[in-house]
């Protein structure tokens, strides 16, 4: 599967980067039996924050959907340092919690977490189907747009 998962990365331009390393008192992730907790993932392109501000007012949807899309990137990296390399022991992406900085009276936060959804159903095909959460938040850390975390069921 992981040939299957680097060639889909491939095929959509994605290269993903190191993992980025815990900004405060936490750990990036935690195996517990044969899931794999994710701490949230912010929008980082580049080593820095790419999109912030409130989303309906500071960020346009599309860029809240990008921002997204960069958490996505950035939880499948997690997952391939957390599983020393190897995607291919991704059994199922069981949750996605994502949580959208939004201007008061921004209800489309659904809208916005569909870009990670899509994006991690489009990498891991049937794997990557998920249930989800998405909420509005009234700031997210760094004034992040966008964060998500992730419940993946692994193969030991």
């Amino acid at each position: 599967m992981s040939d299957t998962i680097d060639g889909r990365l491939n095929a959509m331009g994605i290269t993903l980067p190191e993992a980025a390393a815990p900004a405060a008192n936490y750990v990036p992730y935690v195996i517990s039996g044969n899931l794999l907790y994710l701490s949230g993932q912010l929008p980082i392109e580049g080593g820095k924050i790419a999109v912030t501000g409130l989303v309906g007012s500071d960020v346009a949807l599309a860029d809240a959907q990008r921002a997204a899309e960069l958490c996505a990137i950035n939880i499948l990296a997690q997952t391939k340092s957390a599983l020393s390399g190897d995607l291919s022991r991704i059994v199922r992406v069981i949750k996605l919690n994502g949580f959208v900085a939004s201007a008061p009276g921004f209800t489309e936060q659904h809208l916005v977490i569909n870009g990670a959804s899509n994006l991690i159903a489009g990498v891991l095909g049937d794997a990557g189907k998920h249930a989800r959460a998405a909420v509005g938040m009234a700031a997210l850390p760094l004034n992040a747009a966008v964060e998500i975390d992730a419940i993946l069921e692994i193969a030991l």
